[in-house]
């Protein structure tokens, strides 16, 4: 930010030194959660204004809301708060001076500044962080001071220029040895030894590099410039043993040589190979032009799928051999008969109509072949592996890719590489790391060498210059690719490093270049800890990458997390009309990788032992980075693949058997417990295509203390449009109308405010007129409304269907008068096409933080003429969510928009573009090709469309003490009759790591105090005080007495019970097994109401534990006010039925509406995760009073979720269990054939058999 610094070289507007109450580069929400710290009317504090650089917001607090108001520089350097108009503003020179005028009562401010907030002074010990232990001091940057190629008009040039020495060296002359000179010359001298001695040290680091410089030149010289070489050769000889005057006058020929050599040899060496072309023979094509070799054809041996009903039709399942040729666009099936004869079938691609996996048999895959006009044959096969299927899907995309019509690609894939080199040279080959070879989730051999089409390599302590580094990562993908790969950025930061190459045939399809830099080290100015990040469009598509390498320390959770919000805010990448945007919403794709430094909290035998056992799952639970993910402290909405490698840091070098986890410094004995340092996470636009098909590290690369990390992703990829009917006229012009929209914004102010809509489909960003509602019933929060007449209707560039299904929606809400953002949010266009309006319901965020949460009703009117669209490659596979184990009703189910918007299948469908599909035998069906009605979500639940969206609370307040917090009545409080007076247990580990019990807090609620009428004259960004109707927050800590003004209490509060079964697994901790740290709340299981105790309204979540549980659950001081927060919402509607009396309390990020889903802005780590709760009514998902079987479970996982016993699922599938009905048959022999060796969870699952079978 401009606002810290100076002006120029005039006075700085901080005076001599920066008062207290001044904090540079604080945001406006942390501005606000230090002034509520504060709690006395008067406090204030200034910071540097987000909206306008070199300006400062003067925050103040009266009667609990904050009031910003602006001071802005004039074209004199001047600063003055900014007035009504025509208001004379009072100037001053220095923010002190300002500041010293409003400490004086009645001076045109809401209140008098009476309480300076001041800044938190980090510690100084704090911020040596030098390296991963191995170094005393900060490794110097590599000499080769290139930070891109090639280098382009968006290349950043805010860093400073590095200081050569000549300033301090001429310092010293002009203070000493220039009075020498002067009296030598008053007597006569002609030479001034003195300066020309200083010359000679102010040169000898440029005289070193000369020579250098030359001697690289001297081949070339010598192959093309004979006489320049005899010179320069010459030249270098002469200048061994030079010094003082002789010296500087040989560096003056050394650069006339360097010139000279330099401007010719080009032409020269231009002119010899012309000449050498005719002489010789054609030479082969350049390398450019090579085609990689051809893929082989690959076989997998499967087996047809049936099922106990046909089995004893045909005897045993049946073999089959399924052949793809890539490169000829068949798939051969092949049937083994009788004496060895084989029964083939050949398909060409355009006979494939769709890949169909199963999300429940992972290693199932239904294929749909097209056998007449209009009609579909569908097989089922299981492969030997999941990966042998995932590698035939694959294979099976590249053939339709390869043969399509298509002259723009719809998907690519991309390979993305971090790795921590231990400042250490890489070993000659490192083709594990690029061929994903090694532990973890990792590719099949049959695809492993088919090449990307992008690579991105991200390192750390890399000391290679960037030119043999590159030259080297192009070497080795031209040995495994047999292409030629091209750079198109490489960034550097001392020795953070990424570099992007692209297949030669896409190089086209990039433009958009854009490269930056951030540093993180000691004070924010050493490059030794920071980022690196590239950005481009691949045609229609944004892409941004970031390599980072943060403080390293088990200790420095903190300051890790700052680095990371420093680096989100301060990267400059991307458009730059996106300023209000931080880069987490600036690219359809954000790829985030690096050396993270996260630990693990937890003794280091303990962490050997299970890395021994390779169990990691009670690892990552206590993962910082998760830990901290699952606070919303950093990374919020991003994604990662589940972890299945062991922690890739710290190892002993050389080897990859043993963790160095000691190191003896100079301040004692250092620890670095085995860890994932090393990560790769992203973030997508909702309703986009990706996944990520392999997670792992290598086990061969031993140079570094780090093993390398990679990952793979299959990306969609839009084109760029050219509209077949050209421009749209009037009446064929398409419109994005809005009905309404409603903001809650976490913020104590009270101002107006406005929308901002920026869209690519938008040929300029549009406002929406200020809010017409507002109304606050908590103190630190804001609901503001737009209805019709306030809204904009955009008009997007281009009209058609095909378009606009790919665009996006940037929405950020500003105040009206400081034009700073309180959050920002995307939207996808695809599931708002259609006549009617649909909802959709979304998070804010701002500066990394989540900030409140937007809905509203819009739709996308496309005329009927500009209606045609096609299929896209990634929408050719499809996932299987509904399979319940028998033929009866067996059918493909699709995938509902938003809910699994990576498989974006379901908008084809939406568009009534699914033949119909029959299948043979008993299983034989046709689907209907009718278009699935978008709000099918709410047709069973009409109390879904208004309840329990309008929330002011989906996340967590930090650090706001109890005192500022009103409190909630006791009717909120569970009687003794219906409550347990006992401690409750935590939520059940199935509910997801996400589930948190609402804290509660002692303070007695404040009596309101009525604005005061002081005359104002400044403008003040806030309005007089709405009626807060009282606080609902929850104070930070657990216990205690409750108050609130609400009339009645929530339907659904307290929770229900938790099973038996779920509070014998609380004790070993809060998470379940690894998983998308910010699930689809339709994948979260709520376990069946039991007998166990009910939750009290104190427990929750602490970092790292259970509620309540160990030592420190106090040291974090989150809280939820999500439960009041739904009490709110629930009130407005009183005529809604109500909820049924068992079900527990929204999950916090829970769909609230119909349009969440339609909003979903981070993928699932697992691509295909099973769903229960999408298509079953509300009374099924919660269950009955009983842990067992409930009546809405229609399958084995459901049941097996239930009982948390999930583990088993695969076994009993696999033993041909795989149908409710069978399985009271089932018998304790058979559980141990399925892999149920446990005495007590086979009584478990009998047991839940037996009262099922009683409850029918």
């Amino acid at each position: 930010m401009a606002g810290g610094g100076g002006s120029g070289g005039g006075v700085s507007p901080l005076g001599p030194a920066p008062p207290m109450w001044y904090h540079r580069d604080l945001s406006r929400a942390a501005a606000e959660e230090l002034l509520a710290r504060a709690g006395r009317d008067g406090s204030f504090l200034v910071r540097d204004s987000e909206s306008v650089n070199g300006a400062y917001a003067l925050c103040v607090l009266f009667q609990k809301h904050v009031h910003t108001y602006r001071i802005l520089p004039d074209d004199e350097g001047f600063l003055a708060v900014q007035t009504s108009q025509g208001v004379q503003p009072k100037r001053f020179k220095t923010l002190p001076e300002l500041v010293s005028l409003y400490l004086q009562p009645n001076q045109g401010l809401v209140t008098t500044l009476l309480y300076p907030v001041d800044r938190e002074e980090t510690a100084v010990s704090d911020d040596r962080d030098y390296s991963d232990g191995e170094d005393e001091k900060p490794p110097l940057p590599p000499r080769s001071a290139s930070t891109s190629t090639p280098p382009g008009p968006d290349t950043p040039t805010d860093s400073p220029p590095a200081a050569n020495g000549l300033s301090t060296i001429s310092h010293e002359y002009l203070k000493g040895s220039y009075a020498l000179d002067l009296e030598a010359v008053k007597q006569g001298a002609c030479s001034l030894p003195h300066l020309n001695k200083t010359l000679v040290a102010s040169c000898k680091r440029l005289n070193g590099e000369v020579d250098k410089v030359l001697s690289g030149l001297e081949i070339l010289s010598k192959v093309f410039d004979q006489q320049s070489a005899f010179m320069v050769s010459k030249m270098i000889q002469q200048s061994v043993n030079q010094g003082g005057d002789q010296e500087l006058e040989n560096l003056v020929t050394k650069l006339a040589i360097l010139k000279d050599l330099l401007s010719s040899i080009e032409k020269k060496a231009l002119k010899a190979l012309q000449d050498m072309s005719l002489s010789s023979p054609c030479s082969p094509p350049p390398l450019s032009m090579r085609h990689s070799k051809a893929i082989p054809v690959q076989a997998f041996e499967v087996k047809l799928d049936v099922y106990l009903a046909e089995l004893t039709k045909i005897g045993k399942s049946q073999k089959y051999t399924l052949s793809v040729d890539v490169e000829g666009g068949r798939l051969v099936v092949m049937k083994k008969v009788k004496d060895n004869q084989e029964d083939w079938t050949t398909f060409t691609h355009d006979k494939i109509r769709q890949l169909i996996k199963s999300q429940r048999v992972q290693n199932k895959l239904g294929i749909v072949f097209e056998k007449e006009k209009d009609k579909s044959q569908r097989k089922d096969f299981i492969f030997a592996s999941a990966k042998k299927r995932e590698a035939f899907c694959q294979l099976l995309q590249l053939m339709k890719n390869k043969h399509s019509n298509q002259d723009e690609p719809d998907m690519i894939s991309i390979f993305i590489g971090t790795w921590n080199m231990g400042s250490v040279p890489s070993p000659k080959s490192v083709a594990s790391w690029v061929l994903c070879r090694g532990l973890g989730k990792t590719l099949d051999e049959m695809t492993v060498t088919i090449p990307h089409d992008l690579y991105v390599f991200g390192t750390q302590e890399n000391s290679v210059c960037d030119r043999e580094w590159v030259e080297s990562l192009r070497a080795m993908l031209k040995e495994q690719t047999e292409l030629d790969y091209k750079p198109i950025a490489v960034q550097t930061l001392w020795n953070i490093k990424i570099a992007v190459l692209v297949k030669p045939e896409h190089e086209n399809r990039i433009s958009h270049v854009g490269m930056s830099s951030v540093k993180t080290g000691i004070a924010n100015t050493l490059g030794n800890k920071g980022a690196v990040g590239v950005s481009f469009m691949f045609n229609g598509t944004s892409f941004g990458f970031v390599n980072c390498h943060l403080t390293s320390g088990n200790e420095k959770i903190a300051r890790r997390n700052q680095n990371y919000l420093d680096i989100l805010r301060l990267l400059s990448l991307g458009d730059k009309q996106l300023s209000s945007f931080d880069i987490s919403l600036r690219f359809t794709h954000l790829f985030w990788l690096g050396d993270l430094n996260y630990r693990l909290d937890m003794d280091i035998q303990e962490i050997l032992n299970y890395i021994n056992r390779k169990e990691f799952e009670p690892l990552l639970k206590v993962d910082q980075l998760n830990l901290e993910r699952e606070k919303n402290k950093v990374f919020l909405r991003f994604a990662e693949e589940e972890i299945s490698f062991p922690p890739t840091y710290r190892y002993e070098r050389g080897s990859r058997d043993t963790y160095v986890w000691q190191k003896q410094k100079a301040t004692g004995m250092r620890t670095n417990v085995p860890s994932w340092c090393d990560r790769i996470l992203w973030k997508s636009y909702p309703e986009t295509h990706i996944v990520c098909n392999s997670y792992g590290c290598t086990d061969d690369i031993v140079t570094s203390d780090h093993s390398p990390v990679f990952a793979t992703f299959e990306v969609g990829v839009t084109s760029q449009f050219v509209s077949k009917k050209g421009l749209p006229k009037s009446s064929e012009q398409a419109y994005i109308e809005f009905e309404s929209i409603e903001a809650i914004v976490k913020t104590a102010s009270r101002t107006k405010f406005f929308i901002e809509f920026y869209s690519t489909c938008l040929e300029e960003f549009k406002k929406s007129y200020e809010n017409d509602s507002q109304s606050s019933d908590n103190v630190n929060f804001l609901r503001v409304g737009w209805s019709n007449k306030q809204l904009t209707t955009l008009k997007p560039l281009l009209s058609e269907i095909e378009y606009l299904q790919d665009q996006h929606l940037l929405l950020t809400v500003k105040s009206l008068d400081g034009y700073e953002s309180y959050g920002e949010c995307v939207l996808a266009l695809k599931s708002m096409i259609g006549s009617t309006a649909q909802q959709f319901h979304t998070y804010l965020s701002h500066r990394g933080e989540e900030t409140g949460n937007i809905r509203g009703s819009m739709r996308v009117r496309v005329p009927s003429e500009r209606m045609g669209t096609r299929e896209r490659l990634y929408e050719w596979i499809s996932v299987d969510k509904d399979e319940t184990g028998g033929p009866k009703g067996k059918s493909t189910m699709v995938s509902r928009v938003g809910h699994e918007y990576v498989k974006p299948s379901a908008v084809r469908k939406q568009l009534g573009e699914l033949g119909k599909v029959s299948e043979e035998g008993e299983r034989s069906n046709k689907e209907e090709t009718a278009a699935r009605p978008k709000q099918d979500a709410a047709d069973g639940d009409p109390s879904i469309c208004k309840n329990s969206y309008n929330n002011p609370a989906y996340y967590i307040l930090e650090g706001v003490p109890n005192q500022s917090a009103a409190a909630i009545s006791p009717e909120l409080l569970p009687s003794p009759t219906s409550a347990n007076p006992q401690a409750a247990k935590a939520p059940p580990p199935s509910a997801g790591p996400r589930t948190k019990t609402p804290c509660a807090t002692s303070a007695a609620p404040h009596p309101r105090r009525a604005m005061t009428g002081h005359p104002v004259r400044a403008i003040s960004e806030e309005g007089s005080s709405e009626d807060d109707g009282g606080s609902c927050m929850a104070g930070a800590q657990g216990g205690g007495t409750v108050g609130s003004t609400l009339n009645r209490p929530p339907p659904d509060f307290p929770p229900p019970p938790l099973p038996k079964g779920a509070l014998e697994m609380v004790t070993e901790a809060p998470f379940t097994k690894p998983r998308p740290l910010y699930p689809d709340l339709a994948e979260v299981r709520i376990p069946a109401t039991g007998p166990g105790a009910p939750l009290a309204l104190g427990e929750g979540f602490r970092r790292g534990g259970v509620g309540g549980v160990g030592a420190g659950a106090l040291d974090d001081q989150s809280c939820s006010v999500l439960q009041m927060a739904k009490t709110l919402s629930e009130s407005e509607f009183p005529g809604q039925p109500p909820r049924a009396p068992s079900a527990p309390p929204p999950l916090r990020g829970q769909p609230m509406g119909l349009g969440l889903d339609a909003c979903r802005t981070f993928p699932p780590r697992n691509p295909i995760p099973e769903s229960i709760a999408e298509d079953m009514p509300e009374e099924a998902l919660w269950g009955s009073s009983s842990s067992s079987l409930s009546v809405g479970e229609s399958s084995v996982g459901e049941w097996l979720q239930r009982l948390g016993l999930e583990r088993y699922e695969q076994g009993l599938l696999h033993n041909g269990w795989d149908d409710l009905e069978f399985l009271s048959d089932i018998t304790e022999e058979d559980l141990e054939e399925a892999g149920v060796l446990d005495p007590a969870h086979k009584r478990i699952l009998l047991e839940s058999l037996k009262q099922q079978q009683q409850q029918k």
